[in-house]
């Protein structure tokens, strides 16, 4: 098997963008909320803030471990992505490539933001 740079580049820029999307895009909130139990605990300044914790036993809980760890969910994902790159290309890579558009742009408008913060 031989990968080209350009192709290791868009898996990862599409691995990037979708781990982004499923463990922390407010889009995807829906499919996290089934693993997690909510918790309010109130802050210094009496305000009740929500945290959520997996839940405690089984698949839910192991899901719910799993999507709380951004790097975990990342490796899963990128396996993923890499296989159906191997296995399925002509399904995959289009979706491949909209994903690592999607994270070169998210990147790139990170890297200005944090810019023009800078100057001012």
């Amino acid at each position: 098997m031989k990968i080209t740079f350009l192709q290791f580049l868009l898996l990862s820029f599409a691995s990037f963008r979708l781990t982004r999307l499923v463990v922390f895009d407010k889009i995807t909130e829906f499919l996290r909320r089934p693993f997690f139990d909510e918790v309010l605990e109130k802050n210094e300044d009496g305000e009740e803030e929500v945290y959520l914790l997996p839940k405690k036993n089984g698949l839910k809980g192991w899901i719910g471990e799993l999507l709380s760890c951004y790097w975990c969910t990342g490796i899963w994902i990128a396996a993923c992505l890499f296989l159906c790159w191997l296995w399925i290309p002509f399904y995959s890579m289009p979706v491949i490539l909209i994903l690592a558009i999607a994270g070169g742009g998210a990147l790139l408008e990170t890297a200005i933001q944090h810019w023009l913060s800078d100057d001012y």
